[in-house]
């Protein structure tokens, strides 16, 4: 990757470009996880399904863009234009009638994706340092993709398009003590998929949506903060028709600076949501997720009704602090195992692929989160060190007693790191816990433990020449641990690479 940056005047000029080629990567063992393979009454023996390699986890990508901005003294003008190139390979889609033994076969036969954007920004503010109206900034984002999924070398399948623009300006302002942004935000896209396995017709997408965000701070450390959102969504489906959905969002927060260092705070919102197009008119096979998807077109609008509270204390050289959050959801929309019409004929399989519903019911979420972080105050083996550190945890259940699929289990996240000037490494570690409470269509996930070591050494700090450049090296999952995330729906099928090392160099001249 490189990036560069030229100045004359008022104008400003950068360039960057990126190319990634990764093969396929290792893995500590079955690509089927244990709990997937115990569910199957498999009696694998040691030479039985893929394993140590992930068939078709290959990624080779490339991005170019470039920026030209005129920045004066009260208001800037730019553009950018972005492109990107992919193609990376969809493992974990083995289905009835192949032979997961045979990796070279699974590659061979594997799906992969080849994908184009380009993507068009354009930006501009003008700052009027009044004592009413501050400043106005406004953006429009052009966006054109494609791509295209291949069931196999040469054998080009389903098409994917999606275009259209997105357009944003704001208005800051202050009045009666108040600060805040008053805007305006539309949406018009289209997408299309095109070809015998497309899951979803074309449709076209129109929003449009008025915000305003208001702050106050006094002077005995007291704060108010809270916000509003009007907005009108509007699909136009090729095989349902016209469905319209108005929403609404607001919010409110009260938080105080105390003495000490100390800081509390009380948030409560509500937040609409409309089905997106998926979730309305999937009808198909979606190979990135390996699922069966049906949407229903009769779905409501997604409510959330939302309570959280925070607590901090900081010195110079410790922060600690924990936040609660209860959610409650009305018509919250998921996933879950059903039958489709398939050729006249209820199915909850078709060609090997397990069939999913988009549905809808309350559901109940909560939470919290511990984090908190120390710099040591004396040196230690001539280095300075600091320490960091989170927990974090939710829980959430549908109206019918039933788990939410997909969740997070709890978590720990933790940094030890140490500086002697010229050279800094860190230790990184995560635990996850088991996962048990999977909910319905998918299975339960075992926890692991993730060791991390990175460092890097500034070469400038030896020989001035080489100022700007820095050697860093990387040693991710150290103990090759089996590790599968609960938020995937792949994660039996697709775990996350073992043991790896990556070494490289960076340089700021």
């Amino acid at each position: 990757a490189a990036r560069a940056r030229y100045v004359t005047g008022p104008f400003v000029l950068t360039l960057s470009g990126s190319q990634r080629d990764l093969g396929e990567y290792d893995i500590p063992g079955f690509a089927e996880s244990a709990v997937q393979r115990a569910a199957e009454g498999d009696a694998h023996d040691e030479h039985d399904g893929v394993r140590d390699t992930l068939p078709n986890s290959f990624l080779e990508t490339q991005t170019l863009a470039t920026g030209l901005s005129w920045v004066g003294e009260k208001a800037y003008l730019g553009a950018a234009v972005r492109q990107q190139t992919s193609t990376y390979g969809l493992p974990g889609h083995e289905h009835e009638g192949e032979d997961e033994g045979d990796a070279a076969a699974a590659d061979e036969s594997g799906s992969f994706i080849d994908l184009e954007q380009t993507r068009i920004d354009l930006r501009g503010g003008y700052d009027f340092d009044g004592d009413v109206l501050k400043k106005v900034d406004a953006s429009v984002s052009i966006a054109d993709y494609e791509h295209t999924e291949f069931e196999g070398p040469g054998e080009p399948g389903t098409r994917y398009e999606k275009n259209g623009y997105e357009g944003r300006m704001e208005v800051d302002h202050a009045f009666a003590g108040l600060e805040g942004a008053l805007g305006l935000q539309v949406l018009d896209k289209s997408f299309g998929a095109f070809g015998d396995e497309a899951f979803i017709t074309p449709t076209d997408t129109k929003s449009q949506a008025i915000f305003i965000y208001e702050t106050r701070d006094a002077d005995d450390g007291i704060g108010i903060e809270g916000g509003a959102r009007l907005e009108r969504v509007e699909y136009d489906n090729e095989r349902s028709g016209k469905v319209g959905f108005d929403i609404a969002s607001a919010s409110f927060g009260l938080h105080r600076h105390l003495d000490g260092g100390w800081f509390v705070g009380l948030q409560a919102g509500y937040t609409e949501r409309a089905p997106n197009e998926s979730e309305l008119f999937a009808f198909g096979p979606h190979l990135a997720t390996d699922q069966y998807e049906v949407g229903n077109a009769d779905l409501n609008v997604e409510a959330a009704t939302n309570l959280e509270g925070t607590v901090r204390w900081e010195n110079e050289r410790t922060s600690i602090g924990a936040s609660l959050f209860t959610t409650h959801f009305s018509d919250f929309v998921y996933l879950k195992p059903g039958l489709a019409d398939f050729e006249g004929t209820a199915v909850a399989e078709v060609d090997g692929i397990p069939v999913y519903l988009f549905t809808q019911q309350d559901a109940d979420f909560s939470g919290f989160e511990v984090y908190g972080d120390h710099e040591f105050c004396m040196p230690l083996a001539g280095a300075d060190w600091s320490v960091s550190g989170g927990v974090d945890y939710v829980q959430a259940e549908l109206s019918d007693g039933s788990n939410v699929p997909y969740l997070p289990p709890l978590t720990f996240n933790g940094s030890l790191t140490g500086d002697w000037g010229p050279f800094q490494g860190t230790l990184d570690l995560t635990f996850a816990a088991d996962q048990k409470d999977p909910g319905e269509g998918s299975l339960p996930t075992d926890g692991y433990t993730l060791v991390g070591l990175h460092g890097g050494l500034d070469l400038g700090a030896f020989m001035p020449p080489a100022e700007g450049v820095k050697l860093f090296a990387d040693v991710r999952n150290l103990t090759d641990e089996d590790v599968r995330y609960s938020t995937s729906v792949l994660k039996d099928g697709v775990p996350a690479p073992g043991r790896n090392v990556r070494i490289g160099v960076r340089a700021t001249f």
